[in-house]
């Protein structure tokens, strides 16, 4: 399997690229395509994916690599 990249976004989800599998907390396959955006906020109505619910819920985090 080819490497996958995971982008946060500012204030926003994750942003999934490349070669990946998505699997549900029972174990089920999602189905998804080579890209996909995931909530991190817990607001959203389509767990795991994002539905901008991040806009109306005050979500802020801007994720760096510390150095």
């Amino acid at each position: 399997m080819a490497e996958a990249t995971i982008t946060p976004g500012d204030d926003g989800p994750y942003h999934v690229q490349g070669d990946f599998v998505l699997i549900d907390g029972a174990g089920n396959r999602l189905e998804i395509t080579d890209e996909t955006w995931l909530c991190r906020c817990g607001e959203s109505d389509d767990k795991p994916y994002c539905v901008g619910a991040h806009r109306g819920c005050e979500f802020a985090d801007r994720s760096r690599v510390a150095k």
